[in-house]
Order: C-alpha cells, then structure tokens, then sequence
C-alpha cells in the first residue's frame, strides 16, 4: 500500500496530467471552455486573478525547495518574502478560480457544460494552497528542522530522480500526507477540468510568437 500510493500514484498522476494535455490540445486547443460569448466580466476578473496568483504560487513552492536544507528552512530573510508573496497570492487565486467556476454552476444556459470535475475544481484547488499555508507555518517546524523538506520535498526530489522513497511520506504527520494526495489529485485531473487552459493558452501565444509560422501544428479535432 505504502508504493502505491506514494510511488505508483504519483508517477500515473504525471502520465494522466501529460496525456490530458495533449488530448485537449489535439481537441480544442484549450480554447474550450474559458473563452467565447458565455464569459461573462466576473469570469474575466477571476482569470486574471489566476494568472497573476497562480504562477506565483508555483514559484514561490520551488524557491522554497531550492533553498532549503534537507532539515532547514530558507535563510531568514528569503523566508519571510516567500511567505510574504504567499499569504497574498494564495487569497488572489482562490478568489480568481471562484470566479471563473461558480458563476457556471448557477447560470441555467451554461450549466449543462459543468462535469463533475469542473465541480471538483474550486474545493481541490482551494485544498492545495490552503494546505500549503498549514505546512509553511506549521508550529513543528523550527530553524533547524523544516518538516516540509524532511517529507514533501525529500519525496519530490526522490520522485524527480527515478529512486522514489516512500517512506519519508509513510512516517510523514497527517497534514503532510493529506496535502501530498491533494498535489497528487490535482496534476492529475487538471487538464481535464475548466481550468486547464489558464495558464497553457498564454504560454501556447507565446511559443506561436516565437516559433516560425512553417513550425506551428494547429490542433485537431
């Protein structure tokens, strides 16, 4: 039990965030969803929100990994933007992705349109920054232990060097656990929920600015 879900979960979770990708691509170009007539302002405000949160948030995430020690936090004074950047960024987000998902679940002419993963959404993304703060101040840690590097960061880098080690998450606190499945549940069904396109179809222009017109392939179906 304990290499399945902290070894095969997680790798199937970048296959399935991978193939849900190009799967929508190849289907709508992520154009599906967040664009046409039926975006209304409040959807608009909410998506630049994301955009402007969510990058940050991701940011901030990998600084924090980078800089810290296998026990120990960042330095001081690189730990105090970070949280700083966080405790604003994490609002932002969370009231941008509500924006974009809740006025389709209560607007007749659209609703038909809303999987259950759209409904999934707002309460899985709001689960994974939330719980992100929960760690960062968690009263366990200290200057000279950081629980988060000692689990889901020393699972991270164990994944992203193909000799995963289970047991730094297997002996991890709850809240550790809880938000590593989170993470886990979220890449996984990202590309197949409303949000997909929010940040790939800003990249995608961008790439299409930067790669010769004779390079491009336009997506199918």
């Amino acid at each position: 039990m304990m290499i399945t879900v902290w070894v095969v979960l997680p790798y199937a979770a970048v296959v399935s965030c991978v193939a849900g990708h190009i799967w929508r691509y190849r289907r709508d170009g992520f154009l599906g969803y967040l664009y046409g007539p039926n975006i209304d302002r409040v959807q608009h405000i909410g998506i630049t929100a994301v955009r402007a949160g969510l990058p940050l948030v991701f940011i901030v995430r990998i600084a924090e990994m980078l800089a810290s020690g296998p026990h120990s936090r960042p330095d001081h004074d690189i730990q105090v933007l970070l949280a700083v950047v966080q405790v604003v960024t994490v609002p932002i987000t969370i009231v941008g992705v509500a924006l974009i998902l809740i006025p389709p679940l209560i607007s007749a002419d659209i609703r038909s349109r809303v999987t259950p993963l759209d409904r999934l959404t707002l309460p899985l993304t709001a689960a994974a920054l939330l719980s992100a703060v929960l760690v960062t101040f968690d009263g366990g840690s200290t200057d000279t232990r950081f629980r988060t590097a000692e689990t889901l960061f020393a699972w991270v880098r164990s994944l992203l060097a193909l000799h995963p080690d289970p047991q730094v998450m297997s002996h991890a606190p709850a809240v550790y656990q809880v938000r590593g499945l989170i993470i886990m549940l979220l890449i996984a069904v990202w590309p197949y929920t409303r949000l997909a396109g929010i940040i790939t179809v800003p990249t995608l222009r961008l790439l299409r600015q930067l790669v010769p017109a004779p390079y491009r392939s336009a997506p199918t179906g």
